[in-house]
């Protein structure tokens, strides 16, 4: 016991609406349908957690994320409620590792703790129906200060074992967990082409359809790292960890699902990182950079690249450098600053050119092509236009350069970049260009899950208004009003700003 007031605790409990009395009576109830038919709580008891920091034993952690998952409608861990035995927040810990208010980074051997239980409400979340609501994004600059130091230091690659006290050996009947066993070589492999397969459908229909499947498979492998394997193995399993965990942030990201997104993108870092896999730890950490330059918070999103960059240590490819700067260049164009961002756009095109591709690319960056660094650059340009109309002719220039080259079914990015295109012709008063662009884009939408999609529709269709005398726009504008889904109730969605 701490003696001093469990602050997430207290704060989560604020939002239940529970009294003191109604949540120990939940507890047992919980507790009992989660085969712990003997535990007896009682008002008292949840006093000492909320006012005085002490930590319950399990199961009880593991009953509350349930209870608090279920109520809010959004994933609530047991970091989430303060309830992990490593020391108080702001203290430092025996293994050096400092634990901010946000809960991260954690311990290194809780990260298969914490993803498999994650995952694990994240399906539960699934399974009954419930909307994320009440959740807020953590600021691009306290992840940032948060992860630092955790970040640049490579730890040795240990086998996670499971102990007396670790979720990861607790009954799993309250996590939908599956019950896995150590793996070979030949199961690794098979999991490493799932990845595959999943990365694939996600571009070319978006994240909604496959969400589920990935978290699936991600809470599978969170049990197999609960084991000792050798070395190689075990490293491998973590960049398997990671990839599904990147996936299944930027499927919750395409779909709105916001802080479950940025969840998953701090979980892949973690999951990178304890594979000895730095850049990959950086690469996850772009996504959640491209999630605030989308949500309309590039100050966040410039913290986040700083971190990726240096993060992902000295084995950073000339293709990897690339890409980080058009996500750089794209949160400086949503603050209009156009030098500054051709300057950054101008170090891609650089890096780019210049890898020979002489060493063979880490999975991840298979899809960085010409075309996406040429969608990149028309994105960033349009959205520089809205503070200086004459980016639109280069956002023009870039996106049918994408397009031209967009051959391999990633039809989610054709998307964007016939999006990107049409807005850039409002900008530069060509609205028969614009509306035919917008017309293909349209055509394509109805048969993909991504939600970001009709997010920069929304975006395109205010430029429509100054030409909404134009018959043909006209027409646009009324088959956009009723194409475009339902605005979002207030929870985990929100509209994006560029």
């Amino acid at each position: 016991m701490s003696g001093q007031p469990n602050t997430r605790l207290a704060d989560l409990f604020g939002l239940a609406g529970w009294s003191k009395g109604e949540l120990a009576r939940l507890v047992n109830r919980q507790a009992a349908a989660m085969g712990h038919p003997q535990l007896a709580t009682d008002t008292s008891r949840v006093r000492r957690w909320i006012d005085m920091g002490e930590i319950p034993r399990d199961p009880v952690p593991r009953v509350l994320a349930a209870l608090f998952t279920e109520r809010l409608g959004r994933v609530v861990t047991i970091e989430d409620l303060g309830l992990v035995r490593h020391g108080r927040t702001g203290k430092r810990q025996s293994d050096g590792i400092e634990e901010h208010p946000d809960g991260v980074p954690w311990a290194p051997e809780r990260t298969a703790a914490v993803l498999t239980e994650f995952t694990g409400m994240d399906l539960m979340l699934n399974r009954r129906g419930l909307v994320g609501a009440g959740a807020a994004l953590a600021a691009g600059s306290t992840l940032s200060s948060a992860m630092r130091d955790w970040l640049h230091t490579d730890p040795a690659l240990k086998a996670d074992t499971p102990v007396l006290d670790d979720p990861l050996n607790a009954d799993p009947a309250g996590f939908d967990r599956y019950e896995a066993a150590p793996v070979g070589s030949q199961e690794i492999e098979e999991l490493e082409r799932s990845v595959e397969v999943f990365r694939a459908w996600d571009a070319a229909r978006g994240g909604g359809l496959q969400r589920k499947a990935v978290v699936g498979q991600l809470n599978e492998v969170g049990g197999m790292l609960a084991y000792h394997h050798p070395p190689h193995l075990q490293r491998r399993l973590w960049g398997v960890a990671a990839n599904l965990a990147v996936l299944a942030g930027w499927m919750s990201h395409d779909v709105g699902l916001e802080p479950t997104a940025q969840k998953y993108f701090v979980i892949a870092a973690h999951a990178a990182r304890e594979g000895g896999d730095r850049p990959r730890a950086g690469e996850a950490l772009s996504r959640a950079a491209r999630q605030m330059v989308h949500l309309g918070r590039p100050d966040d999103a410039l913290d986040l690249m700083k971190l990726a960059q240096s993060g992902a240590g000295d084995r950073l490819q000339p293709r990897t450098k690339a890409m980080f700067h058009t996500i750089e260049a794209w949160a400086q164009a949503s603050m209009g600053k156009g030098q500054a961002m051709r300057r950054t756009l101008g170090r891609a095109e650089d890096l780019f050119v210049s890898d020979r591709q002489d060493v063979e690319p880490p999975d991840w960056m298979q899809t960085f092509k010409d075309e996406d660094l040429y969608g990149m650059q028309a994105l960033a340009y349009r959205t520089l236009a809205e503070f200086d109309p004459g980016a639109a002719a280069h956002a023009q220039h870039y996106a049918e350069k994408a397009l031209a080259l967009r051959v391999d079914g990633r039809e989610r990015s054709k998307i964007f970049d016939h999006l990107s295109m049409a807005s850039a012709c409002f900008i530069a008063d060509d609205p028969e260009q614009a509306d035919r662009y917008a017309r293909l884009a349209l055509m394509s939408m109805g048969s993909n899950s991504s939600r970001r999609t009709w997010d920069r529709l929304r975006q395109m269709y205010r430029l429509t208004a100054e030409y909404a005398g134009y018959p043909r726009i006209h027409e646009l504008r009324e088959e956009i009003r009723l194409a475009l889904p339902k605005p979002r109730s207030k929870g985990e969605g929100n509209s994006a700003q560029a």
